[in-house]
């Protein structure tokens, strides 16, 4: 079973594992790219094969409709790769 996104002190939050740092990095840069591409950048968090993201909209100091599209999209990359 996928582990699902949470919302924590205003902010969406899930922590992805991968087989190792190469896959991760992978990772990070995929995301990368859809969040520069939506313009709504997230912090991002690695550790070796771990990488947590956390999303809220930062001029809103809240959770909005564009991080939900960005959890959506990154679940979506994720189930593809």
């Amino acid at each position: 079973m996928q582990n699902k996104w949470i919302q924590s002190s205003g902010k969406l939050i899930k922590t992805f594992q991968f087989k190792d740092f190469k896959e991760a990095l992978k990772f990070i840069n995929s995301v990368g790219e859809k969040a520069e591409s939506m313009n709504h950048h997230p912090k991002i968090t690695n550790l070796y094969n771990s990488v947590t993201l956390e999303l809220w909209t930062h001029d809103q100091n809240a959770i909005t409709d564009l991080d939900f599209q960005l959890a959506d999209e990154i679940d979506r990359q994720i189930k593809e790769s």
